[in-house]
């Protein structure tokens, strides 16, 4: 199987520091620091944003995949991942994560959609990893 890969560097003091973040891949490489995580800066990355992507594209697949092993073949998956980062027992935690799709799936019923809805959220490998985090979807199916 593959392994993905990022590498982060962090120089200076936690509130003055800056960090420089780099996929793999390198399709995306971008600074992030202290401002950016606690929401001052928006002009750079944080980790909780590559967080977010990361689910938001995850979700999309895997609702996609059981729609399609459900015999459905969607038009359209559009997932948005909100994560929230607070202040938590004297730290910092991720949680909750909310997910927002929108799917268009021509033939299928609302309640089918929800229940493959929330499937593909239980199976979907990023929240299986993010499993000890409050995970919420909110599923709307769209007509075409």
């Amino acid at each position: 199987m593959a392994i993905r890969k990022a590498t982060a560097e962090w120089k200076g003091s936690l509130q003055d520091g800056k960090g420089h973040m780099k996929l793999g891949s390198g399709v995306f490489e971008g600074d992030y620091s202290f401002r950016s995580r606690m929401g001052d800066d928006t002009s750079i990355t944080n980790p909780e944003e590559l967080i977010a992507a990361a689910h938001a594209g995850c979700y999309s697949m895997a609702l996609n995949a059981a729609l399609g092993k459900a015999g459905y073949n969607p038009t359209s998956v559009q997932t948005t991942a909100n994560v929230h980062f607070t202040p938590k027992d004297g730290g910092f935690a991720i949680n909750p994560i909310e997910l927002e799709t929108v799917a268009v799936v021509p033939g299928i019923d609302e309640a089918k959609f929800q229940e493959i809805a929330e499937d593909a959220k239980k199976n979907c490998p990023v929240s299986k990893a993010l499993a000890a985090v409050d995970i919420r979807l909110k599923a709307t199916l769209k007509q075409a």
